[in-house]
């Protein structure tokens, strides 16, 4: 069985499951079924974008987590529920919810939740500083507030964190109004990073480090999904991400012309990623 090497980087695609990529970047004949253990030996990161849409079951997260190499980590996309329904605010249930839906299963792979809001979402201070600090920051916290869950979780919460460790967060935001100081350092002030994303012009880009460490979206340079990443494009990635000298998640998002997984390997490359095969 492989192992991906300890890495200060992350790179990988946001999300799997796409039948455009299928006899392209997966192989002729591959199963379904294996597709997560195929670019899970090719990337040593995903960003699980299937939690955002709905709850998923613990069976599921169970499943991912046995499906990928040692040193693999997944990224957690939290519940548009939360974000763009209740904007943040009345959510203990729901984060309960969240907590109680298996995430915990992924134990020493689960890397960063990510929390996206909606274009709408103007900025309040004290509505991110109260959700901000209503988020558990231990796996043990979190199994914790997962009790907390209501009666749509009956018979489908998972109550234990399957390994106790620190839980980190990133938030991306896409209004304008958020591009002020003071958010830079409310973020700072409650270690959660501010996702730098790009998204061909369209949405305000970070270059903030705010946390312990950073969270890239690359969603496309010149259009929204569709458009990939050139050399010149990705070298300037590699020594931006490079510069903050810290552990970095980096997730390509610009999936539509099936980009993402091979400007991923790319990056990669350029980081010194080296692959998924060596003996465990």
């Amino acid at each position: 069985m492989t192992r991906w090497p300890d890495s200060p980087y992350r790179v990988g695609i946001s999300g799997w499951r796409y039948p455009p990529w299928r006899k392209v970047y997966y192989p002729d004949g591959l199963p379904q079924r294996a597709e997560l253990e195929y670019a899970s030996s090719r990337l040593n990161s995903i960003e699980l974008n299937g939690s955002f849409y709905a709850l998923q079951r613990p069976e599921s997260y169970q499943r991912w987590y046995a499906e990928t190499p040692d040193g693999f980590v997944f990224s957690v996309k939290g519940p548009r529920f939360v974000t763009h329904l209740k904007r943040l605010a009345d959510v203990d249930a729901p984060l309960a919810n969240f907590f109680a839906s298996g995430v915990l299963a992924l134990g020493n792979k689960l890397g960063p939740v990510l929390w996206q809001l909606p274009p709408n979402f103007r900025y309040d201070a004290e509505r991110c500083a109260d959700f901000f600090a209503q988020l558990p920051r231990t796996t043990a916290d979190a199994a914790e507030h997962a009790k907390r869950h209501d009666e749509r979780m009956e018979g489908r919460a998972l109550l234990e964190a399957a390994v106790d460790g620190p839980l980190r967060y990133a938030i991306e935001v896409r209004h304008d109004s958020f591009k002020t100081k003071e958010f830079v350092e409310l973020c700072r002030e409650h270690d959660i990073a501010v996702v730098c994303a790009d998204t061909a012009g369209k949405w305000p880009m970070f270059d903030d480090v705010t946390a312990g460490f950073a969270y890239v979206r690359l969603h496309g340079a010149e259009e929204l999904y569709v458009s990939g990443y050139d050399d010149k494009s990705l070298d300037r990635w590699a020594r931006k991400i490079r510069s903050w000298k810290c552990s970095t998640y980096v997730y390509f998002d610009n999936d539509a012309k099936v980009h993402a997984p091979y400007d991923a390997e790319r990056l990669a490359d350029r980081l010194g990623i080296s692959s998924a095969a060596d003996e465990v």
